[in-house]
């Protein structure tokens, strides 16, 4: 009984830290975790970046000297658009480089038990073959645009392998595809594709004018609902056990034009005015699919949110919260 008490007990103590806890994936598995059974014995601590400078190293430990976690889901990054990528190349990989370095030469001194970092499909080759899957990480340079950010990534990759070849470590890492959800980024120039339609499709609305999409509407993207990417992150941390990247992602026959997702946006704002392609702007990459063949072969139940389902549920958090949401 003694004993008992005592697994209980450690039971208990176990810490979460989320680094990057208040953006869209932290944010995510802030709301999964209040619905799941375990959290009553876990204590989830999710860090934004105003608690804690990860760029600082000793700042770094002081935060796991006093919260002594035992395992790290690590979100925090420096992140931004196509437009910041290409011009802050320097910054994107040294503070990369330095939050990363921070967090995993932390988490071997402080011995925590997992360590989950997430990772981008941008890190991927530019040249490729498709599908793109976790073999091909470093089979060929990134694309120029970010590459600062996508080797500053990929070195988490390496450096996942060294810390398990030398000390032993249990770090791993995610790739999803592009995600989207609530407490996103929205701006209209920096933000990703869909919290930026979002954001505009709300401003046309509003103003009674065009939506105007950026290129041809044509490219094919993959993309992943935040809830969807929360329960799966959980699903890595309890039940994926190899230190090589897994892709988390909805299959390849699920798929869309960046044309359809301005129609799904549109319908769901209730937006009923002309849509513009104005194709005198950059498409970029025509396409990134990505294998998720590895997840369905280790997790074959699992379940991804209708995308229509998912756009509302995200345009009408944005309408909620306007006032408040990051743009």
């Amino acid at each position: 009984k003694e004993k008992q008490k005592m697994s209980e007990f450690e039971e208990r103590r176990k810490v979460y830290l989320v680094t990057g806890g208040t953006g869209l994936v932290g944010k995510a598995i802030e709301e999964v975790v209040r619905t799941d059974p375990n959290e009553s014995i876990e204590e989830w601590v999710f860090l934004s970046s105003k608690d804690c400078d990860l760029r600082d190293r000793q700042a770094t430990r002081d935060l796991f000297a006093r919260l002594n976690p035992t395992h790290v889901i690590h979100l925090a990054a420096m992140v931004g658009g196509l437009f910041k990528n290409l011009k802050y190349k320097v910054e994107f990989f040294r503070e990369n480089i330095l939050i990363n370095d921070n967090v995993m030469e932390c988490c071997r001194e402080f011995q925590v038990e997992k360590l989950i970092s997430c990772l981008s499909t941008c890190i991927f080759p530019d040249k490729t073959t498709y599908p793109i899957d976790e073999t091909m990480v470093h089979n060929g340079p990134p694309h120029t645009s970010n590459e600062g950010y996508a080797y500053a990534k990929r070195m988490i990759d390496t450096m996942n392998r060294c810390y398990r070849d030398e000390y032993n470590c249990n770090f791993t890492s995610i790739i999803p595809t592009n995600i989207y959800g609530a407490h996103d980024n929205y701006s209209i120039e920096d933000g990703h594709v869909i919290p930026g339609l979002i954001h505009k499709c709300y401003n046309a609305k509003k103003n009674g004018t065009d939506l105007v999409i950026w290129g041809t509407g044509r490219p094919l993207r993959q993309f992943i609902y935040s809830l969807d990417l929360a329960r799966l992150t959980l699903w890595v941390l309890r039940n994926y056990h190899s230190v090589e990247p897994i892709i988390l992602s909805v299959g390849e026959e699920q798929e869309v034009s960046i044309e359809h997702v301005a129609r799904t946006v549109a319908s769901a704002m209730g937006f009923e005015g002309n849509i513009i392609f104005d194709t005198t702007k950059s498409d970029g990459q025509f396409k990134k699919t990505a294998s998720n063949r590895k997840l369905l072969e280790l997790h074959p139940n699992v379940q991804f949110t209708p995308f229509e389902q998912g756009i509302k549920e995200s345009v009408d958090w944005f309408v909620a919260n306007y006032e408040t949401a990051r743009k």
